[in-house]
């Protein structure tokens, strides 16, 4: 018996630095795709000091920190999902459902309202509630019941958008109370409410990913939920707690869109999801789970804001850029997989 157990350990000592080398090698490739939307950023920058030469000034650069926080919280929102191995299609109808629901509430009859006349403050919270419950609902279809999320999201997102549209009408929503439109026209150092928000919330998320239990299960959902199940970890009540995550932060960014654009329309949010897609997919994280970190995604939504605000300094029509977001979608595809050397499913 030890003259068969001393082979075995023999022969499995080589194999410890070769598989750790192996894994130090896949680190550094995720981590240079990340940091190579920096340099990225950077050209893109240089092309925008070129097309206008305003391009650089502080109302210019704040205007896209600006039109893009409501995109960040909704990729936020994605990516945590993503990191455990699902979908959320529905989260581009929460941004435009959430908000509405809460000036529906608020906004008298004659102002095509439910004419409740419910106090701002309750309202603000309905528009929480509502996108946590959407997440709830879509989290207990997949988690509980065991439904496709590609499938179930995507339902549900048809059937929100009708809701919404149903709900007001087809009709521009206007003259909500100013708590609305607060986070996008109070500033601090100049630069709006939302940006700051969105930033704490990827700086929260980021900590809590690289440095909390909470975060190191869901890299492990999202890489093997049956081993992570077996390490003790609570597969379902933590996927059900991302997926109500990602609806209150998708409510957020309809509150930001809210401020932002000033009104509430009965398309709002409507193809966002592509976007958002192609912000995560670029920032790193990974369409199979278990891979990807907030700086990747957050540098994905600074990229794609840049990118749409000098398509459109450039006067570029809408489609096209809609256009080269899915061209980026398919590089960066193609980047990972090159980089992690894996077929995608």
């Amino acid at each position: 018996m030890a003259d068969t157990k001393a082979p075995s350990a023999s022969a499995s000592t080589p194999l410890r630095p070769l598989k750790s080398k192996a894994d130090a090698k896949a680190v550094l490739l995720r981590r240079a795709r990340e940091l190579a939307l920096v340099p990225a950023l950077f050209v893109v920058m240089v092309i925008g000091t070129i097309v206008n030469d305003a391009f650089l000034t502080e109302n210019n650069l704040i205007s896209i920190l600006g039109s893009s926080a409501a995109l960040a919280m909704v990729v936020l929102a994605e990516a945590l999902v993503l990191i455990t191995g699902k979908f959320d299609l529905s989260l581009e109808s929460v941004v435009g459902i959430a908000p509405a629901v809460g000036a529906l509430l608020v906004l008298p009859a004659a102002k095509s309202g439910f004419g409740t006349d419910l106090p701002t403050w309750l309202a603000m919270v309905a528009i929480l509630l509502v996108g946590a419950a959407i997440g709830a609902f879509n989290g207990f279809l997949v988690v509980k019941l065991k439904l496709n999320a590609f499938i179930v999201t995507l339902a549900m997102l048809i059937i929100l958008r009708g809701v919404l549209v149903g709900a007001t009408e087809g009709k521009t929503l206007f003259d909500m109370p100013d708590a609305f439109f607060s986070m996008a026209t109070t500033t601090f150092l100049h630069v709006p409410i939302s940006v700051w928000l969105a930033a704490v919330a990827f700086a929260v998320a980021g900590v809590v990913l690289r440095y909390h239990r909470v975060g190191r299960a869901l890299y492990a959902i999202g890489g093997n939920p049956e081993a992570a199940r077996a390490a003790g970890i609570r597969v379902d009540r933590v996927m059900l707690g991302v997926f109500i995550t990602a609806g209150l932060l998708a409510a957020v960014g309809g509150i930001m869109k809210t401020g932002y654009v000033g009104a509430i329309s009965a398309n709002q949010g409507q193809n966002m999801i592509f976007t958002v897609f192609a912000a995560a997919v670029i920032g790193g994280i990974s369409l199979d789970g278990g891979k990807g970190t907030m700086f990747g995604a957050l540098t994905g939504v600074l990229l794609l804001g840049v990118v749409d605000n000098v398509l459109t300094q450039a006067q570029v029509q809408a489609h096209w850029i809609q256009a080269i977001y899915g061209g980026i979608i398919l590089v960066a595809l193609m980047i990972a997989r090159v980089t992690t050397g894996r077929a995608q499913d």
